[in-house]
């Protein structure tokens, strides 16, 4: 059986909305990314079959297929083609398992999947046009009643009794980990440094994260009001932050990897995703676990580190509710909390993270869901190979 696996996997660090990446064109920060991965393996850009990444607000600077307009600002040759994914949050983890559903297919040696996504340049709702024109037809409306990811938030959370307490400590270790994370270096694996603009508009190198706040508490989260429904838990402090970023990761086989004297890092074992619930949205990620377990042949306690993307406090918990998982082997240098979530771009970062995980700390197999918009999951299971 072909062996897919992954060499390489990089990110921008993640800038707050309107922060310090508010200048980088989305197409820019996507090629930074990918020449970082084309650099560090030292690869000649004409062995690059296809480049495929994921994008959810597909208008204005990201639209006209943004995956083609990375490989032309990344100097690649004009024949290499490329793809553009919507598949809302986990659009770019999509994005890998196409890759590696063309390179297992033989339609390709070497593709490059990931994501990017401005939020300050582009910002959420800019694909429905002045108008506001609704997606959704009434038929649609009728029978599942399409509402906003943040009340979903708040409805699962009544639903599986989630309290306020509980989302705020989430949100907390969230900070706190992804700041230990930082100050101890163990960030530096996974992000390529580029240029930004602080608050004066004087130019600098990013290299670390803007969202982490590492003095918040939980008494301070504990003083913010509900942000969807009036009597809600879900705060600014316990959401996934609006971002600009991009990640990438590079795909191929063991055989070919071996043939351009690469190291895989990780390898690939089972992908999935599912559809669910389109009113509540968010509950995806528990089917898509179970799903990607069993095509996998694994149980949950074979799984070393997860990587569940904190859309927004209640969708981990529910999911550890569900599956029994221990949530110290979740996220364990933070979540979309504290990095934020570049929503085209979380995907392939969630992977890049996931791979730094299992490195860190020496484990074997992790295991990255999302849940996405519209009532949809992905899911990936990877196994760190030994260098």
């Amino acid at each position: 059986m072909t062996q897919i696996v992954i060499t390489d996997a990089i990110r921008t660090p993640l800038g707050k909305r309107n922060g310090w990446l508010r200048e980088q064109h989305p197409v820019k920060l996507g090629a930074h990314v990918v020449k970082a991965l084309i650099e560090r393996s030292a690869l000649d850009g004409c062995s690059i079959d296809h480049v495929i990444f994921g994008c959810v607000s597909q208008v204005s600077e990201q639209t006209f297929n943004i995956a083609r307009n990375v490989v032309l600002e990344a100097d690649l040759p004009i024949d290499v083609p490329a793809t553009a994914v919507d598949f809302q949050c986990g659009s770019s983890q999509q994005a890998v398992h196409l890759a590696a559903a063309m390179v297992s297919s033989g339609q390709a040696d070497i593709v490059i999947a990931g994501g990017v996504e401005s939020m300050t340049r582009v910002p959420m709702g800019a694909s429905l046009g002045n108008g506001g024109s609704s997606p959704f037809t009434d038929n649609i409306m009728e029978a599942y009643n399409m509402i906003p990811q943040g009340i979903a938030s708040d409805e699962i959370a009544a639903k599986w009794g989630i309290t306020r307490q509980a989302m705020d400590e989430l949100g907390y270790e969230s900070h706190r980990r992804a700041w230990k994370a930082t100050a101890d270096g163990v960030m530096k694996n996974e992000i390529a440094p580029i240029q930004g603009v602080d608050d004066q508009g004087q130019l600098f190198t990013v290299d670390r994260d803007q969202g982490i706040r590492p003095s918040t508490t939980l008494e301070k989260m504990a003083q913010l009001d509900p942000v969807f429904t009036p009597a809600g838990v879900t705060t600014a402090g316990n959401s996934s932050q609006i971002s600009d970023g991009a990640a990438a990761v590079l795909v191929m086989t063991a055989e070919q990897a071996e043939d351009l004297g690469l190291r895989p890092r990780a390898r690939i074992i089972e992908t999935a995703a599912v559809g669910s619930d389109p009113h509540l949205m968010l509950t995806g990620p528990i089917a898509a676990t179970w799903k990607v377990l069993a095509r996998a042949e694994l149980r949950l306690e074979d799984i070393d580190v997860f990587e569940v993307n904190e859309a927004f406090a209640s969708v981990p918990r529910i999911w550890e509710r569900e599956t029994g998982a221990d949530l110290e082997r979740v996220n364990i240098h933070g979540g979309a909390i504290a990095l934020g979530h570049p929503l085209g771009g979380s995907g392939a970062r969630l992977m890049t993270s996931l791979i730094n995980a299992l490195e860190t700390t020496g484990a074997r197999y992790g295991l990255q869901t999302m849940c996405c918009g519209g009532g949809m999951a992905t899911a990936t299971i990877i196994e760190r190979i030994e260098g």
